[in-house]
């Protein structure tokens, strides 16, 4: 009986009795941790001296707004936030032309076009925005502004938890840029996005290390530069 109760018994696990065992479970604790973190810290680093007010930023031509959802077909709080911030820079003359990129991916759901009309409800000339119907991800939409826009500067805007990935990605795609993080209240969406960030850290790395083709590539458009020639006139 006891051969058979004890034949049923889960193992146990539990912490390494020898010093030996122990030490290598903490070594590869914290060799997990470091390996975790890494991203996260490379965006840092890459990023920290290119992150400015809208007041401070050098002024470059164009600016890229990244999408961040709708609500019933307007931008979301977030994202007007980013468009506010656009228009200032407009406003402002540090950038002449604003490249909004966002998904489209079905007829019943277009960033873009939202972003454009909040835009031009601001002030900022239609005329001046260009349109990326398939920025579906920050790597997707730096790419696509570098090979298909033709964008080689640029002023980035979107919150400030976002805006390293943002500047580290761009310019891993040939985009020398600066950063405009945009500040919101640190409520439970501030929080979300700013976890969420060290999740979207490894994905940047292996972005970056493989260099995909985005979803969508297509031809380039001369929206950008037909854009920056009328802004000349």
């Amino acid at each position: 009986m006891r051969t058979r109760r004890s034949a049923g018994r889960r193992p146990r696990f539990g912490l390494p009795r020898t010093r030996r065992g122990q030490r290598r479970l903490v070594q590869s604790a914290m060799l997990g941790a470091v390996l975790a973190l890494a991203p996260a810290t490379w965006m840092h680093l890459s990023a920290h001296d290119r992150i400015r007010t809208v007041a401070e930023v050098p002024a470059q031509d164009v600016a890229v707004v990244f999408g961040a959802g709708l609500w019933e077909g307007r931008p979301t709080p977030y994202l007007a936030h980013r468009l506010d911030a656009a228009a200032e820079l407009y406003e402002r003359g540090k950038v002449k032309v604003v490249l909004v990129t966002g998904d489209n991916s079905r007829a019943e759901y277009d960033e873009p076009s939202a972003m454009r009309s909040y835009l031009t409800e601001r002030g900022v000339p239609d005329g001046r925005i260009v349109s990326d119907y398939a920025g579906f991800d920050t790597w997707d939409s730096c790419v696509r502004a570098k090979k298909i826009f033709g964008v080689d500067r640029a002023v980035l805007v979107t919150q400030g938890f976002h805006i390293r990935r943002a500047l580290a990605l761009c310019e891993s795609a040939g985009i020398e840029a600066y950063g405009v993080g945009v500040s919101e209240r640190r409520d439970a969406t501030w929080y979300y996005g700013g976890a969420r960030e060290l999740a979207a850290a490894g994905k940047a790395a292996l972005d970056v290390a493989l260099r995909p083709d985005p979803r969508f590539l297509g031809a380039q458009e001369k929206g950008v530069h037909k854009a920056l020639a009328s802004a000349g006139d």
